[in-house]
């Protein structure tokens, strides 16, 4: 197939002046070829897109691909990560992972939290504040977790995060909220052990890919899978993978979720226990990081014995079953001719 990659590349929004906190949701270069080098490998033919302005351009000039292998996070607001999808959903043309609304729900973890606890699924109880003046109406027992209510790869999070005191909270509230510009989740904290889990695939035929407990060393910031710790996981993270029955249920949890909220083809879930070792949904991503050596997904597969080419075929295969009706074995036949030339302005 011939298949596009939509990605946000780190470098550039470095060298146009964010800080690196703001782009640690963006992929760096060795990311963008490893994805890159898989595809060829597998046989399909590969062209860069880049960001969601680059697409509009390249849509507007009426250029298609078969299959648009999306990793593009976005910059600003809630609906940033499901733009990409937006896109090529009005042109018709088939991407991987899950779909506008999803990546949309899945971001703003309030919002995600609700719909797996109406499913039955345990999760920390919550709120999520909105101003300042929302702080005295949390009504949750100590000690608290706080955090941005839409952002990844820890962002926003430390060893301040975890507060004890209705001071605190308020303190932790207004930074996160003159720092980042968005509501702030609070929850309670669970103090035991923390397991990611990887899924691949949709719906009813989706499955677990494997558990993997994330072990923060003497190194580490303390308390938190925090933006830091992931930034130098290499002194301040071990991972390890997890059987038993306490990743059965992890497991299980994962899979619920990622099933009710109707995410597609490959990410994480991550699951945490609290202090009786009862595991409860934290968050999902469903639009995972796929740098091949560091990024949790791929670290999960190959503690399972999953490689890296198996993991990017399975995920191209899924999105080909899903827009082909087959696997991508052979280049499809457009779904019909193309209409963004007609399209364009």
């Amino acid at each position: 197939m011939k298949i596009g990659l939509t990605y946000d590349l780190r470098d550039d929004y470095l060298a146009a002046g964010l800080s690196a906190e703001e782009t640690a949701e963006f992929d760096k270069a060795d990311t963008i070829e490893g994805i890159e080098r898989a595809l060829t490998d597998l046989g399909h033919q590969t062209e860069r897109i880049g960001n969601v302005r680059a697409l509009v351009k390249q849509l507007c000039a009426g250029a298609s691909w078969d299959l648009v292998f999306n990793i593009a996070e976005g910059v600003a607001g809630f609906g940033r990560e499901s733009q990409v999808p937006a896109l090529l959903e009005a042109y018709e043309i088939p991407y991987t992972f899950s779909d506008p609304l999803v990546l949309a729900v899945a971001l703003h973890k309030g919002l995600a939290k609700q719909i797996v606890r109406a499913n039955g699924i345990p999760t920390p109880d919550f709120a999520v504040v909105e101003h300042v003046f929302d702080v005295p109406a949390v009504d949750l027992p100590f000690p608290l977790f706080v955090k941005p209510v839409a952002e990844g790869t820890g962002k926003g999070i430390s060893a301040a995060s975890r507060v004890t005191t209705r001071r605190q909270l308020l303190r932790s509230c207004r930074r996160l909220l003159e720092s980042h510009r968005q509501p702030v989740l609070v929850e309670t904290y669970l103090p035991g052990v923390e397991h990611t889990v990887g899924v691949m695939g949709t719906g009813r035929e989706a499955r677990v890919l494997g558990v993997m407990e994330v072990q923060l060393d003497t190194t580490a910031e303390v308390g938190a899978y925090s933006y830091l710790n992931k930034e130098n996981y290499e002194e301040c993270v071990s991972y390890q993978p997890a059987r038993g029955a306490t990743a059965d249920a992890a497991a299980d949890i994962a899979l619920a979720a990622w099933r009710c909220l109707g995410c597609r083809d490959a990410g994480r879930v991550d699951v945490r226990a609290d202090a009786l070792g009862g595991p409860s949904f934290i968050e999902v991503n469903p639009l995972a990081g796929l740098n091949p050596v560091h990024s949790d997904l791929p670290i999960l597969c190959r503690l399972h014995g999953i490689s890296y080419l198996e993991l990017i075929k399975e995920i191209v295969d899924r999105a080909s079953i899903r827009a082909f009706g087959g696997a991508a074995v052979r280049r499809p036949q457009p779904i019909r001719e193309r209409r963004s030339n007609a399209l364009a302005v």
